[in-house]
């Protein structure tokens, strides 16, 4: 059975870029939807229905696929590997997946919003959301390579800083545009 993990791992590795891709696509896509009435009247309404069209493809065709071969393929790690379970960075990843796939649905339920034009937010508001992946994509892979735990918690605290970093340009990008 051992003989399979590098293909598990392999395959793990495809599907979690890929749902990753599909994330920040999606979620850029969000971005575009939101500025749509700041169009032409006439050409709101098509470029709406276009922005709908396209996230439930993202969402759809991309990213929920990628998100069920990464559980997939990390479960069957686990299968052939059960002693990984013992490690903390371990517990920790799950615990970030988990949240991951919450933010997945989450996704799901602003697709639904925007096509029934029920949605509120501005582009600023998605410009942050759409920094959240980044932030799960970097403290799950330094989890996966560093795994000690004491040394995960320092480069967590990086991943916090760089953040707010993150944020502090969203923030200065909004005022330029706005200028």
């Amino acid at each position: 059975m051992m003989t399979y993990y590098s293909f598990f791992k392999a395959f793990h590795i495809i599907g979690f870029v890929t749902w990753f891709a599909g994330l920040f696509y999606l979620v850029r896509m969000f971005v575009y939807h939101a500025e749509t009435d700041q169009k032409p009247l006439a050409l709101q309404a098509d470029w709406r229905k276009q922005f709908t069209l396209m996230q439930w493809r993202v969402y759809k065709i991309i990213s929920t696929p990628a998100m069920v071969i990464t559980w997939i393929f990390g479960l069957l790690m686990l299968f052939v590997n059960p002693a990984i379970l013992d490690q903390t960075w371990i517990k920790i990843k799950l615990v970030l997946l988990v949240l991951l796939v919450i933010y997945h649905f989450y996704c799901r339920a602003i697709i639904v919003k925007q096509e029934k034009v029920e949605d509120s937010r501005n582009s600023f508001n998605y410009r942050l959301l759409n920094e959240l992946p980044t932030l799960f994509l970097v403290a799950i892979v330094l989890l996966a390579v560093v795994r000690d735990f004491l040394d995960f918690l320092k480069l967590f605290g990086g991943v916090m800083a760089f953040g707010i970093v993150l944020f502090v340009f969203a923030k200065m990008y909004k005022k330029r545009r706005e200028a």
